[in-house]
Formats: C-alpha cells, sequence, structure tokens
C-alpha cells in the first residue's frame, strides 16, 4: 500500500494501548512516517507527557503547549512534510470554551477556580468532551493532512472515547449536548477517524488489546486501523553448538523469538486486522534519530499491506 493512502484512510487517528506497550513511541513514529511522506501532522498530547516532545527533537524535559509549535518541518519529497505538537488539557479547553460562549471576562476565573472539578462530578465524562471538542475542532479546520492523538492507557481510552455517548443520553439539550453530538459523529465516521491500537509480542498486552478492540467497536463503535506489534525482535542467524554465556544467550534470543512468533499468530487468529511490525530497540531511551529509523520499518511495513 502506498503510505499517502494508508495516512488518508481518516484525518484523525488516535493511537491506543495498554500502559509499557510503547503508545507513545508508536504516536511519534507515525508523525515521523506521515511527515517523510509529505503530510502535514498534528500530535496532540491529552497527559502531559515529556517523552513525546522529546521523541520528535526537542530537549528531554520538553513539553507541548495549549498552542500549537512547530517541531519539525521541510520533510518529505517537496519539503511539505511538517510536524506540529500541542497539548489539550480540559482547563485549557474550558477557559477556550467558555471564552467562545460570551465568558470572556469570567473564563480564566472559572476555570482556575475549581469549577471544572464540581462540573465534571456532576456530569461525569465532561472533561473528556472538553478535550475531544477541541480536537474536533482542529479535525474541521483543515489545517494538518492528520491529527495523531497519544490517547491515554486502554482502560481510560475506552471511557475517554464513550464520554460522548453517555453525554448523549444523559444530556438532552444545550450546547453540552451538540458538542456530544459533534464528537460522537466524528469518532463513529471511518473516514474522518480510526483507532491503532498498540500492544508488544506477549500474552498480557495481547489480550488487553483483543478486548479492547471489541469493547471499542461494540461500545464506542469506533473504526479500527491496522495494529501495531511493537518490540519485536530481530532475526538473526545464530549458531548450533555455542557453549557457556554465549550459548545460553543464543538460547534465550530463540525462545524469545518463538514466544514472539507464537503471539503474533495468536493475536492474528482472535483479531482479523493487519499488523504492523516495528523492531526492538536495544537501548535505555528513544532519540529522535531512533524514531527516523524506527519510521522507515513502519514505511516498509506499510509498503507491505496490501
Amino acid at each position: 500500500m502506498d503510505p499517502l493512502q494508508f495516512f488518508a484512510a481518516s484525518r484523525l487517528v488516535i493511537v491506543a494501548g495498554k500502559g509499557g506497550v510503547g503508545k507513545t513511541t508508536v504516536t511519534a513514529v507515525l508523525a515521523r512516517a506521515a511527515a517523510d511522506s509529505g503530510l502535514r501532522v498534528l500530535v496532540i498530547d491529552v497527559q502531559g507527557k515529556a517523552g513525546l516532545a522529546h521523541m520528535l527533537g526537542g530537549s528531554r524535559d520538553a513539553t507541548f503547549g495549549y498552542e500549537s509549535r512547530d517541531v519539525v518541518d521541510g520533510l518529505g519529497p517537496a519539503g511539505r512534510g511538517a510536524i506540529d505538537g500541542r497539548q489539550v488539557a480540559p482547563g485549557e479547553a474550558l477557559r477556550e470554551y467558555l471564552a467562545g460562549h460570551g465568558f470572556g471576562r469570567l473564563s480564566g476565573r472559572l476555570a482556575s477556580g475549581g469549577v471544572l472539578d464540581v462540573v465534571s462530578t456532576a456530569a461525569p465524562g465532561i472533561e473528556d468532551i472538553l478535550v475531544l471538542g477541541k480536537i474536533k475542532q482542529l479535525e474541521r479546520s483543515g489545517e494538518y493532512d492528520l491529527l495523531l492523538v497519544d490517547a491515554p492507557a486502554a482502560g481510560h481510552a475506552i471511557s475517554f472515547l464513550q464520554a460522548a455517548a453517555g453525554l448523549l443520553e444523559s444530556v438532552r439539550v444545550g450546547p453540552i449536548q451538540t458538542q456530544a453530538r459533534d464528537v460522537h459523529e466524528l469518532l463513529t465516521d471511518a473516514a474522518r477517524c480510526q483507532v491503532i491500537l498498540v500492544t508488544l509480542p506477549e500474552p498480557t498486552p495481547v489480550n488487553e488489546l483483543v478486548e479492547t478492540s471489541y469493547a471499542l467497536e461494540d461500545r464506542v463503535g469506533v473504526a479500527l486501523g491496522p495494529v501495531v506489534v511493537n518490540g519485536i525482535y530481530p532475526p538473526r542467524s545464530l549458531r548450533d553448538g555455542l557453549t557457556g554465556n554465549l550459548g545460553a544467550a543464543a538460547e534465550f534470543r530463540r525462545s524469545r523469538c518463538d514466544a514472539q512468533r507464537e503471539q503474533l499468530a495468536d493475536l492474528a487468529r482472535r483479531l482479523p486486522l493487519h499488523q504492523l511490525h516495528l523492531p526492538f530497540v536495544f537501548t535505555a531511551g528513544l532519540s529522535s534519530d531512533d524514531v527516523v529509523e524506527l519510521s522507515q520499518h513502519l514505511l516498509a511495513e506499510i509498503g507491505s499491506l496490501p
């Protein structure tokens, strides 16, 4: 499959998965692969993580702010590809929402005075709707070819994406109902939004990914893209007859590769989605150069899709 065709499947891609499987890494890799294909990409962080900005080229403790900022540009065949980043937090989204509905003078005081805590207690899901509403606004603007959201971990991701449907049932009229309806329409439109799930080739992450995928389809109605399997040991020819520490290391490598192949086969049997494989990176912390290298692996994997 041509990468531009792959990334054109929907303007908004939400990356989700169990904590610790490399979801944030995959978000950065997808962003770099899309930008290297000549697309303008906006990466959206909803949790205030430092690692995402760093992997895209920022300092080790860099984070995104509420306003979009340039991360890297001049990528792709014609130099059009670029990555911007921003964080969308409920408090800032509430302040902007209030200002846009005639409460400009009071928006700062209300947003910082505990109003969000009171409202979210009275109307569960309102924080998620504020965040998703801002993401919907960014998607509608058409400023970017692709929006990538580094979503919360799998358990929270389901409630995060289910917030719109829940508020539609509990709020019948008014601007909150309108916002929830618009967000629900976005999430359930496969031409506008899809979820890419991330896992490791291990039993617990695979089991949780399968459960999450069916929950997202049944309870949210969101379309699922290919599954990204992260941390796969690259194939390597190992000599027979090694002894001592080398022999033990070779045996460990063989058994680990065999176990990973079993998990990949099990995932394929249980979940009829294409798989994209990313290799294990033998380093303590990923750099932006590692992300560039992984993005090339990802583009090759995309090219192998039918």
